[in-house]
């Protein structure tokens, strides 16, 4: 699987960091990031349910 985080989007709530921080990080700039890949696809659907903005993406590989 594949994360994104559009950072046109992100409001930068730390919300995926939150719920995943293996995979996101709040960065400098107050956007999230994705530092790793998502090995736990729960983890990952759940921070992308709870992003507020709608701002990640799981797509398949």
């Amino acid at each position: 699987m594949r994360v994104k985080v559009d950072r046109y989007l992100c409001v930068g709530c730390g919300t995926c960091e939150e719920i995943c921080p293996e995979v996101f990080k709040l960065g400098d700039d107050g956007v999230s990031k994705v530092i790793g890949s998502c090995d736990d696809v729960d983890c990952c659907e759940e921070a992308a349910d709870n992003c507020p903005a709608g701002a990640i993406s799981i797509e398949e590989d």
